[in-house]
């Protein structure tokens, strides 16, 4: 009898240890953190494509899908290169989705206009002429890529829908990880009012308060930034939703970070697809959206925040995209509202961080999102 119920345990303990090891997986994907970043895909291996990488690296994450804007370049060439990134390091799963192609309102013209009363704009991403050797094209041109056409196809869903779409099917889970203009996610809160409010957390790399800018590499004015700048309304559209939290990394603080000719060739000694697509075409820079991803996958990088209401300043005048800051107490109460801004950082291990994640394989595709 005694042999029967030890048997009987053991056997119990056995089925235990199988179920716990299958459920093991089930738990991991559960714990990981579902996230939709909306980005100015320039490339290839930008700030913009690094940035998407940090986050796609991460064991610790599900990107959901990559929604594509109109920021440094014109969308459908930003697309083809975030298409041409995936397929590199083997991460075709992802969906592409493209979203705006022109800003709310801004335009052209618009620029055109205000150069002319306030002065020169030194960046204007997709309005830009071209740099020498290069030819204009329109917004619905895709030029030669240096790392080679894409294969694969984006979604045949447009940016805002499946936004809204991702939201209500994982209400509370979903970060939305903003890394270009905010024109999709105006274009989501327009067509949805529900939608921030069933977001988990927004991020955003944008807006500018008072950066120690170094005056050889940059003379614009402290408070315009380009991701807010080209859209202005859709980032007033955005600020003011409600959100359950915003995190945002400013110029201020990005300044403060640089990827090195030494950090790509550490990065190089990796024989990984991402270490090597890196490596061949990254250069020296501001890690601007790098920064925002790498503080939301690790905060502890972020030794200082400080919270503004933030706006951003919509009229057709000289502020026209400057970004618009409070302390608590001081803001008009027409909208806005508080922010976590990143102030300070922890610069050694953001790098160790980000070339870390980028030198490891790739992690495998995870289930698509129906």
């Amino acid at each position: 009898m005694k042999m029967r119920i030890a048997k009987v345990t053991v056997a119990a303990a056995l089925l235990f240890t199988l179920a716990a090891s299958l459920a093991a997986p089930c738990a991991i994907a559960q714990a990981q953190r579902k996230v939709i970043i909306d980005q100015d895909g320039r490339g290839p291996a930008t700030t913009d494509q690094q940035s998407m990488m940090l986050l796609i690296q991460s064991p610790d994450t599900q990107v959901l899908g990559l929604t594509i804007v109109s920021g440094d370049q014109w969308r459908d060439e930003e697309l083809a290169h975030t298409l041409r990134m995936l397929e590199i390091i083997g991460r075709t799963d992802i969906p592409v989705v493209p979203g705006a192609v022109y800003p709310l309102l801004n335009n052209a013209q618009e620029i055109q206009r205000w150069e002319k009363l306030y002065g020169k704009v030194e960046y204007k991403g997709a309005w830009n002429p071209p740099s020498a050797g290069q030819r204009a094209h329109g917004p619905f041109e895709v030029p030669p890529l240096p790392e080679g056409a894409p294969a694969a196809k984006p979604a045949s869903e447009d940016a805002a829908h499946f936004l809204v779409r991702m939201v209500h099917q994982y209400p509370h889970e979903v970060t939305l990880v903003a890394l270009g203009p905010l024109t999709d996610l105006a274009l989501a809160t327009a067509i949805d009012s529900e939608f921030p409010l069933l977001a988990k957390e927004l991020v955003i790399m944008g807006g500018s308060i008072s950066p120690a800018w170094d005056s050889e590499l940059h003379e614009t004015p402290s408070r315009r930034e380009f991701n807010f700048w080209f859209d202005p309304e859709a980032a007033r559209i955005v600020l003011r939703a409600r959100w359950p939290r915003i995190t945002v990394t400013t110029v201020d603080i990005s300044v403060k970070t640089r990827l090195t000719r030494a950090m790509i060739a550490q990065i190089g000694q990796a024989q990984t697809p991402a270490a090597q697509y890196v490596a061949k075409w990254a250069s020296e820079g501001f890690m601007w959206d790098e920064l925002a991803a790498a503080a939301w996958l690790d905060p502890s990088i972020i030794t200082e925040q400080k919270q503004f209401y933030m706006d951003i300043n919509v009229d057709h005048s000289a502020g026209y995209g400057d970004t618009l800051v409070w302390k608590p107490g001081n803001q008009p109460g027409l909208g806005e509202r508080q922010v976590n801004v990143n102030w300070e950082l922890n610069q050694e291990k953001f790098y160790r961080l980000f070339v870390d994640l980028i030198s490891r394989p790739t992690p495998a595709a995870k289930p698509a999102p129906q």
